[in-house]
């Protein structure tokens, strides 16, 4: 384990919910929380062990040598600029789409990335340890810290640059996001008929598991892998009273075909 550090949280929404606490608890000092949203900073910092709550983005009296910006993706460029810093800060963003460059115009001695690979929710607990955290930083010294302190809480650390994160984190997005969406669409058709949603729990698990044991090309099934041209017509004209969900059902399904052509 490093020495601890002295940490300061720019955000306080679901991933500094889970992180504070997880560094917290690693022996890293959480010193302040800054963010516009009162409550949530209030929340937080009643799960730490000494942190306090910011007002404002002038830092400069911190005794804080690392600021994580967990805020969207939209605002980092923003209040990165706005912070007063103290000497020999390194500041890091969370985000898995935004590149290192866009720290460019902060105050700081470094600067870097700090992106945990997870979806979170502030009602369900996560384990840090199995979660992977990717590392970034153009400073040889700010990098060698930040992949120690990211050991202190996960046993999955990996240098992985801006382009290859992005890949990544699209990547997630078609993993996580749009797969928990289709979620979504199933459990609204089945709610329109009064069918629970529970029925469907076995075949997700083992989709999933399946997918994981031997790999998701192999584990591809359903009418468009088969090319069963009657069926998906069949399931087309079902839907095509919505048409949203009927574009993304002929996009999902040609792109099945295409990558699955007949012997």
């Amino acid at each position: 384990m490093s020495i601890g550090k002295n940490i300061s949280f720019i955000g306080s929404g679901n991933l500094s919910w889970h992180l504070a606490p997880a560094l917290d608890n690693a022996g890293h000092a959480i010193r302040e929380v800054y963010s516009r949203n009162k409550k949530n900073a209030k929340e937080l910092v009643n799960r730490l062990y000494q942190a306090e709550i910011k007002e404002d983005l002038d830092f400069s009296d911190s005794l804080s040598q690392i600021f994580i910006i967990a805020i969207s993706d939209d605002a980092i460029a923003e209040v990165s600029q706005e912070l007063v810093l103290p000497d020999n800060a390194i500041v890091v963003h969370t985000s898995g789409a935004k590149s290192l460059d866009i720290l460019g115009y902060t105050a700081a001695d470094a600067t870097g990335v700090f992106y945990p690979l997870q979806t979170f929710s502030k009602s369900k607990n996560v384990n840090f340890e199995q979660i992977p955290i990717c590392i970034e930083s153009e400073s040889v010294d700010a990098e060698k810290l930040l992949m120690s302190v990211a050991k202190d809480i996960s046993k999955k650390v990996y240098r992985i640059n801006s382009q290859d994160r992005k890949a990544l984190h699209v990547a997630a997005v078609f993993a996580s996001n749009f797969t928990n969406h289709c979620l979504a669409i199933a459990e609204n058709l089945l709610s329109e008929k009064g069918i629970d949603f529970n029925i469907l729990k076995p075949l997700i698990l083992e989709t999933i598991e399946k997918g994981l044991a031997i790999g998701p090309s192999n584990a591809q099934t359903g009418p468009a892998k088969r090319h069963d041209f009657e069926t998906l017509d069949e399931h087309m004209s079902y839907l095509e009273k919505d048409e949203s969900l009927t574009a993304i059902y002929k996009i999902f399904s040609q792109n099945i075909i295409d990558n699955y052509p007949t012997d």
